[in-house]
């Protein structure tokens, strides 16, 4: 019998410790965690077990994304305001962390997930990049945290307010996007997939949203390939979705 690969030998050990800790010991899941080479290796298992099709490289998470530009009373850019939907895999993965620990996943336990998952993201600067007549902008830390479980799919809310909201005189530019390619996002089909909450009137509004064929292409890259990539490379901007926002 073949000896099986070495990163199923490292998901045969995890699971093993995961036995071995008791509930009050079991770390929360969270989409941060699941960057982490452990819980990728994990994730990755739960893809091969779901997924009947064969397993593929990068990328092992897919969000689907809206986002909300919110404006305070002076009509200047205060922060962003994510709602991220997570495919089915991921969703599993995550529930099943909850079902484990509590018996059931409802409101409190969602809420307490989207926490973990909104804060866990500081460290890949939650995925998003702000630009305001040209410099970039800081982000404060995360605030107004929730999750739904709806169809088989998570969906994650949070606000990332801008250290100093500005209004600008020229353009806004946000970008979402993983530098590793570990996560695919993509902005929704339509216009009102990012929305102006609060902002002047007669502002123009273009979205650029990576082409599938590219994603294609790129997964079928090796994982090798990936493993050298850090949250300080630039592979992932290739694929970056972009909203443009221009007011008079």
């Amino acid at each position: 019998m073949p000896e099986p690969p070495p990163g199923m030998k490292r998901v045969a050990m995890i699971e093993s410790l995961k036995r071995n800790e008791t509930r009050s010991q079991r770390r929360k899941p969270s989409f941060g965690m699941a960057l982490r080479v452990a819980v990728v290796l994990a994730l990755f298992t739960v893809v091969i077990t779901l997924a009947s099709k064969p397993a593929r490289a990068h990328p092992h998470v897919w969000v689907t994304a809206h986002t909300e530009i919110l404006y305070d009373d002076s009509e200047r850019i205060a922060g962003l305001r994510h709602i991220w939907t997570f495919d089915e895999f991921y969703s599993a993965w995550a529930v099943q962390g909850l079902e484990e620990d509590y018996g059931e996943v409802g409101p409190e336990q969602l809420r307490e997930l989207a926490e973990i998952n909104a804060t866990s993201l500081v460290e890949f600067g939650y995925f998003t990049e702000a630009r305001i007549d040209g410099g970039d902008r800081e982000f404060a830390p995360p605030v107004d945290f929730d999750m739904i479980y709806e169809d088989g799919h998570l969906t994650l809310t949070f606000t990332l307010p801008l250290n100093e909201p500005a209004r600008p005189s020229t353009a806004f530019v946000m970008e979402i996007y993983d530098p590793t390619f570990f996560v695919s996002f993509t902005i929704d089909k339509g216009d009102d997939a990012i929305r102006l909450v609060g902002g002047p009137q007669g502002c123009a509004k273009t979205i650029t949203r990576p082409a599938s064929s590219e994603i294609e292409e790129a997964a079928s890259l090796s994982e090798a390939f990936f493993a050298t990539l850090t949250a300080a490379s630039d592979f992932g901007e290739q694929f970056a979705n972009r909203a443009l926002i221009a007011c008079p």
